[in-house]
């Protein structure tokens, strides 16, 4: 898949690794973190920013925009008083999870490794 980069001419355009994609999508100190509670469940704005207390409100909105805009993460508005926004992971976002799993296992056996 060839994707622009900054405004360049189709005929310009880049070849882009699969690696590169999947780290465009995820780049961001809090995003795996955010799909990794996300995973787990449906949670509230509020909610991810109390399981996230080192997240400012800006970072954290502007993360999930980004998880949005990328189709990672779904964002449903209630029309009710006070306005009541949820976050859940999309069918993309539920195919990363096994990913997460796994980097998960290699953290495990990271530390184990440091330890020895």
């Amino acid at each position: 898949m060839a994707r622009s980069r900054f405004g360049e001419p189709p005929e310009e355009q880049i070849e882009v690794c699969p690696i590169t994609e999947t780290q465009d999508i995820i780049a961001g100190k809090w995003k795996i973190i955010i799909l990794w509670h996300l995973s787990r469940q449906t949670r509230r704005f509020n909610e991810l920013q109390r399981l996230l207390p080192d997240i400012s409100k800006g970072i954290l909105t502007r993360q999930l925009r980004e998880l949005e805009e990328d189709q990672m993460v779904h964002r449903e508005v209630y029309k009710e008083v006070p306005p009541k926004v949820e976050y859940s992971l999309t069918p993309l976002g539920t195919s990363f999870i096994p990913i997460l799993y796994s980097m998960g296992e290699w953290g495990e056996k990271y530390k184990e490794l440091r330890k020895s």
